[in-house]
């Protein structure tokens, strides 16, 4: 699951701006989702500096290499890469996979494989004017349940769900679940759905989610499913379901 979420806070560098673009995920029933990260580019519709606009300019990640996007989920995130430019819009992402992608499923290890079409990079629509003195965290969730495609006799596919989003022009949620379970919970909007299931302790986060009205559903085996209406998500701020209490079938 990638999604990407910008957080705006003030720096000191003079007629730039920093982008620093981190990793975060929506838990799966899965023991590990393991994806191969290579190579992060931007690119700038405009820019006060020319050799870069209109240009897929490299960023330099952090650390290469395979990353269990299971271990950053529920608030927790990884910084990607990180770098200043001049002033600008900047209009796209894209992220580059490698090859060694892996799906771990009660302790058994699968190849996932990547059509053809994705193995060039994928392009994420951003949209987002950089302004100097300005630190700009932008955070891309890969939803891992939804980027995964079973087609039988243990063959998976992988077919990258990513989103971007921003502090600043969105919100969040969060709670926890009790008794303690293994709950799926959603948010639902019309036909938008956001999921993600509770952590070991119960606790869970829903981050980037546009402002609105939402449905909270919790279902969960051995009880019953929880329906919560009217749950308003306003741009910049976390909103607080408090414990959600579930009750057991009898």
């Amino acid at each position: 699951i990638l999604i990407g979420a910008i957080g705006i806070s003030a720096c000191n560098s003079d007629n730039e701006a920093t982008l620093k673009i981190r990793l975060t995920d929506a838990p799966a029933d899965y023991d590990a989702v393991n994806i191969d990260i290579q190579g992060l580019e931007v690119l700038f519709s405009e820019s006060g500096d020319s050799k870069i606009e209109g240009v897929e300019t490299a960023m330099d990640l952090a650390k290469p290499g395979v990353y269990n996007l299971l271990e950053f989920n529920n608030g927790l995130d990884m910084l990607l890469a990180e770098s200043e430019f001049k002033t600008g819009t900047l209009s796209q992402i894209r992220l580059i996979l490698g090859s060694n992608n892996t799906v771990v499923k009660n302790n058994e290890t699968f190849n996932l494989t990547t059509p053809s079409a994705q193995q060039s990079g994928l392009k994420l629509k951003v949209n987002q004017k950089l302004e100097e003195g300005i630190t700009y965290n932008m955070w891309l969730d890969f939803d891992a349940a939804r980027s995964i495609v079973t087609t039988g006799s243990n063959k998976y596919i992988l077919k990258p769900t990513i989103r971007v989003f921003t502090e600043a022009t969105s919100g969040a949620v969060k709670g926890s679940i009790s008794p303690v379970a293994p709950a799926h919970l959603m948010l639902i909007a019309g036909t938008d759905t956001l999921g993600t299931i509770a952590a070991d302790g119960g606790n869970f986060l829903f981050k980037g989610v546009a402002a609105g009205t939402y449905k909270f559903v919790a279902e969960a085996t051995g009880y019953q499913k929880l329906e919560k209406a009217d749950v308003v998500v306003v741009n910049g701020a976390t909103k607080d379901l408090g414990v959600v209490t579930l009750t057991a079938v009898k």
